[in-house]
């Protein structure tokens, strides 16, 4: 087969990054599509393979402000020639599905998640932009949004990366798919004999993800809590910590997988798609305390890898955080629950799906299911 992969844009190795990168090594002779590409931060697999950018990439800045771009990534993606692709597997979580494809191939869209600024989270975008954001992005959306829920109907099959992703899909483009977590690299990690006396959060410092809470609560408790990670809100949580918090910001791969390891538990308390920062933290053998929605409802096994708490207030972390102190987690236990989620299962399980969609093609260009 002739292979297409199409992803949004790749500045970064993040788990949508991942997931391409898991693409390249299940189809080696595949050419990528993309809005912007910067050959420097991303993997020498995907750096293997034929990029082809769309006129983003030619606009002024746009490999740091491509996202300024995205009203005009709709007719970006559909000026993409993909004819005699056989298959085509877009990466989407910003616009990447809304391609054109030929008749007579097979089109599997693997979801990270509907645009979430479009969709579930528009209106926290809305309310964290600046005043001349705020004012733009209600029309804009609205174009956006109904550009996104017709080319919904240019996939054959979805897979999403978590049940919880799958819902969305559900009800954004009223659509059934397959469920296949997303490849983390649990080898990549191990446990620890020597546990320090401190917590951890660990990821991109932004809103969503409520480090703000995090930081007030150890604030509070007078624990220790390290915190890894850049992102737009590093300096109000630097501003925010108090004696016993350390902000180290962002920190090279071998610093993290020892903090993994040595912390005595992850605090997640945001909401995600899927989450493999506790992924992570349980592949080093660690228990993660999570806010019970989103992903890490489907990673995180209560009482036996972690603990959940219920609200997202410093009350109930701070509950959480005694609770967690007083069990007593099998680290070895909690090492064999994370490998579920090894790249070999994602290639199998995707696998399987492809096979079935690309063999399976009904005369009328749909999919029988």
């Amino acid at each position: 087969m002739k292979v297409a992969i199409v992803h949004y844009w790749l500045v970064n190795m993040r788990g949508g990054e991942k997931v391409v990168e898991a693409l390249c090594r299940m189809f080696p002779q595949a050419d990528i599509f993309t809005h912007v590409y910067d050959p420097e931060r991303v993997s020498p697999t995907i750096r293997a393979h034929k990029v082809t950018t769309s006129f983003i990439a030619s606009l002024p800045g746009a490999k740091r402000h491509f996202r300024r771009y995205l009203p005009l990534m709709p007719m970006a993606l559909e000026q993409l020639d993909l004819r005699g692709y056989d298959l085509i597997l877009s990466s989407e979580s910003g616009p990447a599905k809304g391609v054109i494809p030929p008749p007579d191939s097979a089109h599997l869209c693997y979801c990270h998640s509907p645009m979430r600024y479009l969709w579930n989270m528009f209106h926290e975008y809305r309310d964290g932009a600046g005043s001349v954001t705020r004012l733009l992005m209600p029309p804009l959306a609205h174009y956006l949004r109904n550009w996104d829920a017709l080319s919904a109907t240019r996939v054959d099959r979805y897979v999403a990366n978590s049940r919880t992703v799958a819902s969305r899909i559900a009800r954004y483009y009223h659509r059934d798919s397959h469920v296949v977590f997303p490849p983390v690299d649990v080898d990549a990690f191990a446990p620890s004999t020597d546990i320090d006396d401190y917590y951890l959060m660990a990821g991109e410092l932004v809103g969503y993800k409520r480090p703000d809470l995090a930081v007030r609560s150890f604030n509070r408790l007078g624990k220790k809590l390290v915190v890894v990670g850049g992102g737009e809100m590093l300096p109000a949580i630097r501003a925010l910590a108090g004696p016993t918090v350390t902000v180290l910001g962002p920190q090279p791969f071998d610093a993290l997988r020892r903090h993994y390891a040595r912390s005595r538990a992850l605090v997640f308390p945001g909401e995600e798609d899927f989450g493999i920062v506790p992924v992570e933290a349980m592949a080093s053998g660690r228990p993660v305390l999570a806010f019970r929605k989103g992903g890490a409802t489907e990673t995180v096994v209560d009482e036996v890898t972690g603990l959940f708490f219920d609200e997202q207030t410093d009350e109930a972390l701070e509950a959480g955080v005694v609770e967690i102190e007083r069990r007593r987690f099998d680290p070895q236990r909690i090492v064999e629950h994370a490998r579920r989620f090894s790249p070999q299962h994602f290639e199998r399980r995707l696998g399987a799906i492809v096979t079935q969609a690309t063999g399976a093609r009904a005369p009328c260009g749909g999919v029988r299911r």
